[in-house]
């Protein structure tokens, strides 16, 4: 399994220690559990609170290039900066295929809050489009007017005192040769290798990496072209080379578009992250083999078990622990009594976590108060260049913290209990053999199992505590019908009634 590692500053005056002590608790758990870390990505003294984290952003774009499995964060706080946002970016690696792990929690993807995040995720569009639409009423018009809406400045640019991208006289030159030599046929490596002897940097005034330059290709604002979510406008910045240049050079990334193969995960191993070994505690991670007949086979496998450390739990037939996690979850979660608890707890939660907006509606309070007041005395002939001044100030204040208002109403958007029953409920309908309908229980409702040679012990994201159930219990609540799931076993294979492992 590859992973990378993400680490922030979660404030501006921690130390360097800060950084690297994450980062080597993050590379102790990926060795411990059977994790290659391929990369990391570091934002120094930069806050979660901004989207504009350029390695994060760096980090979601190249999930696309589907080279790691697992985003290894030291904590979760360190991932975003609110619900919304978590869930936005956690549904685009979803998407990727990529799952993130908490080194420090001992959890995947965060605990009860993760069902309020998919609460988020579904239903956002149904109770914030509107605010949405007044926040980014004026985002939108700065487009329209090819005004930068924030996010970092490309390479070969500068921003003007109008707000507007202007040509950077400096940087603009090596980004017409980046392009011309990429699409001459030069490999992105030898062209790095190069800028770096010349001691050229990144706007980061960072040595290049090969990672630098998939932004750096793919960007088309170096054609003129402005884009800010669904408004696109040609000429809208200042163009640096010219189309024929930029479509012979995306040609080219096509054609050298190549992945490593990803068999494994392309199967789809849908308790990657949350699966674990009750006789060790390590992970449990995907594996694959193939059978003197040639059938592939896939299962999971203790990392302590896979490297041979002391460790001699069997490995499991994919297919078979991903439906009895499902099984049980439906069977046990979805029922009537447990939603109620699910819905009382998201209520309860939502509550604890609004604490921003009552500060924002009292000063928003205040400074009406104060405006009023201002008004008055200036009806009254009081005007003069500090009142003037100060009414301004107020003015200015108050569309500030309007705004502000929105921006927390759409971050946190309110569920009732109604509503999230109602959200729920829809999850008894599923079909529990469709794999895309497992990934949504397993993700939503499962924040770990540890499996032994005779029970599973679950852990789910909406309450504390465990639930543990044995393969006996297992066959007398749920049937027997998931015999009949379980590929043959081989010589040598462990079994418990009703239930099969597959020797490791």
């Amino acid at each position: 399994m590859n992973g990378v590692i993400y680490a922030r500053y979660s404030d501006a005056s921690q130390r360097e220690e800060s950084i690297e002590g994450q980062i080597r608790e993050c590379k102790e758990y990926a060795q411990r559990n059977g994790i290659r870390i391929i990369n990391i990505y570091v934002d120094r003294a930069l806050s979660a609170k901004t989207d504009n984290r350029p390695d994060f952003q760096r980090m979601i774009q190249d999930s696309e290039k589907g080279l790691f499995d697992v985003v290894m964060v030291w904590k979760l706080d360190r991932f975003a900066r609110n619900r919304f946002d978590s869930a936005h970016y956690k549904a685009i690696l979803r998407k990727n295929g990529v799952k993130i792990l908490s080194a420090m929690e001992n959890i995947s993807n965060g605990p009860e809050g993760i069902i309020l995040e998919s609460l988020l995720e579904g239903m956002a569009e149904y109770y914030s489009a509107e605010l949405s639409q007044k926040i980014h009423r004026g985002q939108h018009e700065n487009a329209l007017k090819g005004k930068n809406n924030g996010g970092s400045i490309p390479f070969g640019y500068l921003l003007g005192t109008d707000k507007k991208l202007v040509v950077d006289p400096l940087t603009s030159p090596v980004v017409v040769e980046i392009f011309q030599r990429y699409s001459e046929g030069e490999s992105i490596k030898s062209i790095a290798e190069n800028l770096n002897h010349r001691q050229i940097r990144t706007r980061k005034n960072k040595p290049f990496s090969i990672g630098s330059f998939y932004s750096i290709l793919r960007n088309r604002k170096y054609i003129g072209e402005y884009r800010y979510q669904d408004v696109i406008i040609p000429d809208g910045v200042p163009r640096i080379i010219s189309e024929d240049l930029f479509y012979r050079v995306q040609e080219r990334l096509a054609k050298n578009k190549h992945a490593p193969a990803r068999t494994k995960s392309e199967e789809g191993f849908l308790l990657t992250t949350k699966l674990f070994c009750g006789e060790c505690r390590h992970m449990m991670v995907g594996e694959s083999g193939t059978s003197h007949t040639g059938k592939t086979y896939f299962y999971y496998k203790c990392a302590a078990a896979k490297r041979r450390k002391g460790c001699k739990k069997k490995a499991v037939q994919k297919d078979w622990i991903e439906k009895v996690v499902v099984f049980y979850t439906v069977n046990y979660v979805l029922r009537d009594s447990e939603i109620d608890r699910i819905a009382n707890r998201l209520v309860a939660l939502q509550n604890q976590e609004d604490l921003l907006l009552p500060v924002l509606r009292r000063q928003l309070t205040e400074t009406e108060k104060a405006l009023d007041n201002l008004v008055n005395a200036i009806q009254q002939g009081l005007l003069t260049s500090t009142t003037k001044k100060r009414l301004d100030e107020l003015e200015a204040q108050k569309e500030n913290i309007e705004t502000s208002i929105m921006e927390a109403e759409l971050q946190h958007p309110k569920y009732t209990k109604e509503q999230i029953v109602f959200y729920i409920n829809q999850f008894k309908y599923g079909d529990v053999n469709s794999k895309d309908y497992q990934q949504r229980i397993i993700d939503i409702f499962v924040n770990s199992v540890y499996l032994f040679d005779d029970k599973i012990v679950f852990t789910y994201n909406y309450k504390d505590g465990t639930e543990t159930i044995s393969f006996m219990e297992m066959e007398a609540s749920l049937g027997s019908d998931l015999v009949s799931e379980c590929p043959p076993s081989k010589p040598g294979a462990k079994s418990a009634p009703g239930f099969c492992f597959a020797a490791g």
